[in-house]
């Protein structure tokens, strides 16, 4: 991993304009959008997101992990997944979960890994997530976009705040 993967873009800077999230967030966001929509419109604006960040070659490896991770993640998930629209600066509890993921995934944190997948999938189909989703992430980091560690503390605390009906983070 880069020494670099961890620095932060500044004191003011948001960890959602971060690159590497940004292309999580808004790649789940518009990926969903696509599907709910029935329209390709949401799957364009993901990729032009994905080429100005990666280039046009990068971009079409990694959003074709993302496609494969989000129909087996739609797929396979305990419940209907759901979001906020593209450039929210918040979450929801799904949101925060594909976050944890992919980050843990990238951090060899298989704690917090299981844990968000534990929460997203079915039992029986969980295996099937954990094998998209690590090919998105490693995709992510060929491109050298590695997201932020999420401690798994956080994790349950989102897990946590779903449950008493206050599911969304800023």
């Amino acid at each position: 991993m880069r020494a670099d993967a961890f620095e932060q873009d500044g004191p003011d800077s948001c960890y959602f304009d971060r690159p590497p999230e940004k292309l999580v967030l808004e790649g789940y966001r518009r990926w969903l959008a696509g599907f709910e929509s029935g329209s390709v419109l949401p799957w364009e604006m993901t990729h032009t997101l994905y080429e100005e960040a990666l280039g046009p070659a990068e971009a079409r490896r990694v959003v074709a992990e993302l496609a494969h991770f989000m129909r087996t993640l739609r797929r396979c998930a305990a419940c209907p997944l759901k979001s906020f629209p593209f450039n929210a600066h918040h979450v929801c509890r799904d949101e925060c979960l594909a976050l944890g993921l992919i980050a843990a995934l990238q951090h060899d944190d298989s704690q917090a890994a299981q844990t968000c997948l534990a929460a997203m999938a079915c039992p029986a189909l969980a295996a099937k997530v954990a094998e998209a989703a690590c090919c998105y992430a490693d995709a992510l980091a060929g491109a050298r976009h590695y997201l932020l560690p999420i401690p798994q503390s956080a994790i349950e605390d989102v897990l946590t705040r779903s449950r008493l009906g206050r599911g969304t983070v800023h």
